[in-house]
C-alpha cells in the first residue's frame, strides 16, 4: 500500500510528487511521455501578460512559491536548471511606452515593471522604440529538469514508464487497486491527455497547440529574452528558441509548415541578423475554457483527484496549485472556487 499513485509527469506531476516527498508520503508515478507540452515549451516564467501589460492570474501569489520550489528542487537533485534572464518587451510605438508607464504605476504590477526604459544596443535587432524590462523573470531548462527528476524516480523504484490503463483501475471505498499496487489516492496530472481519461474527460478542456522553432544565429549575440509578437529565447551556443503559435483546431503534437512560416514571418520583423532553422517542435497546452486550472475531487469517486489545466503558465502555477490540492486532500482545506472542478457539473 502506498499513499498515492500519480499519473503523468509534466510540471503538475513533478510539483505534486515533490509536495508528497516533502510531507513523507509514499507514491509511485506512471508516465509514458505521450504529452509533450511541458518538455517543448519555452520554459519562461514571467508574471506579466506582455500583450496587455496586465498581471497573470494570481501571479503575485504564485511566483514566490515557485521560486522557492525550484531552488529547493535544484538543491535536492544537485543540478542547475533555473537561469535568471531579463525579459525585454519591444515597444511598437510611443503609445505603447506610455501604456507601460501607466501599468507600472499599478500596485500589483510595480514590482515587475522597470520604469527605466532600455535602449537597444544589438545591431541584429530591429527596435526603433526601446524596450521595457520585466523583473523577476527567467527560464527553466524543462527537459533537463524532467530528465533529472525521472532519473531520481527510477533510482527510488517509483517510476513506471507505462501507459496507465484506466480499465485496470479498481476503486474501493478506502483504497484503489491498480495491477499489483494499492493506494489511498490517485492524482491525475496528465495535461491534455486528460481528454482520454474516462473519469475526468467531461471537463471543458479546449487545448491549444503550440509550436516553436529553434534557430542558430552566429551574429546575434543576444543574452536577454526578447518579446515582440513572438518570444526570442537564448539557449546558449548561438541557439534561440522562437515561439509560440496558438492553434485550437489541431489536437496533435505534429509540427506544421503553416506554423513554421507564421513564426518566421514574425521573426523577420524583429531580426536584422542571418539565421537558420535547426529544430521545430510542437505540443498541446492544457488550456481550459474559462482560463483557470482544474483541481479537485471526482464527483463520484472520493479517492480520484485532478491537477491540471495550467495552460501556458505551468511553471508558476504548478507548485502553488500542487500545495493547494495536497492541503485539500490531507487537511481538508477548501480549494479556491475559481479553480475547483466542482464549478463544472457533469452531465
Amino acid at each position: 500500500m502506498v499513499d498515492y499513485i500519480v499519473v503523468g509527469l509534466g510540471l503538475a506531476g513533478i510539483a505534486f510528487c515533490e509536495t508528497l516527498r516533502k510531507n513523507d508520503k509514499t507514491f509511485v508515478v506512471f508516465n509514458d511521455r505521450s504529452q509533450t507540452s511541458s518538455r517543448v515549451a519555452g520554459g519562461l516564467y514571467n508574471p506579466v501578460i506582455l500583450k496587455r501589460f496586465t498581471l497573470s492570474w494570481r501571479a503575485d501569489e504564485q511566483l514566490p512559491v515557485a521560486t522557492d520550489f525550484y531552488t529547493q528542487l535544484e538543491q535536492f537533485l544537485n543540478v542547475k536548471f533555473d537561469k535568471k534572464l531579463n525579459v525585454l518587451r519591444k515597444f511598437a510605438s510611443i503609445e505603447e511606452q506610455n501604456l507601460w508607464f501607466e501599468a507600472a504605476d499599478k500596485a500589483k504590477l510595480k514590482p515587475f515593471l522597470d520604469t527605466k526604459l532600455v535602449n537597444n544596443e544589438n545591431v541584429g535587432l530591429k527596435v526603433p522604440f526601446q524596450f521595457g524590462k520585466v523583473l523577476e523573470t527567467g527560464r527553466l531548462d524543462t527537459k533537463f529538469l524532467f530528465d533529472s527528476y525521472e532519473n531520481w524516480l527510477e533510482e527510488e523504484s517509483k517510476l513506471y514508464a507505462d501507459t496507465f490503463n484506466y480499465n485496470e483501475l479498481k476503486i474501493e471505498q478506502d483504497f484503489v487497486g491498480y495491477k499489483d499496487i494499492k493506494a489511498k489516492h490517485v492524482v491525475f496530472t496528465e495535461g491534455y491527455g486528460m481528454m482520454q481519461n474516462p473519469y475526468f474527460n467531461y471537463l471543458p478542456m479546449q487545448g491549444s497547440k503550440g509550436e516553436y522553432i529553434v534557430i542558430e544565429s552566429k551574429g546575434l549575440n543576444e543574452s536577454n529574452v526578447i518579446k515582440s509578437s513572438i518570444f526570442l529565447i537564448p539557449l546558449g551556443n548561438d541557439l534561440y528558441k522562437v515561439g509560440a503559435t496558438y492553434h485550437r483546431k489541431d489536437k496533435d503534437n505534429i509540427t506544421t509548415e503553416e506554423a513554421k512560416n507564421e513564426l518566421l514571418k514574425k521573426l523577420d520583423t524583429l531580426l536584422d541578423s542571418s539565421y537558420k532553422v535547426v529544430d521545430h517542435v510542437a505540443g498541446m497546452r492544457p488550456t481550459v475554457k474559462d482560463r483557470r486550472p482544474l483541481l479537485g475531487q471526482h464527483p463520484k469517486y472520493d479517492n480520484l483527484w485532478l491537477l491540471n489545466g495550467f495552460g501556458s503558465h505551468g511553471i508558476t502555477i504548478a507548485p502553488w496549485a500542487a500545495t493547494s490540492l495536497y492541503n485539500r486532500i490531507e487537511k481538508e482545506i477548501p480549494l479556491l472556487a475559481e479553480m475547483n472542478i466542482a464549478r463544472f457539473i457533469e452531465d
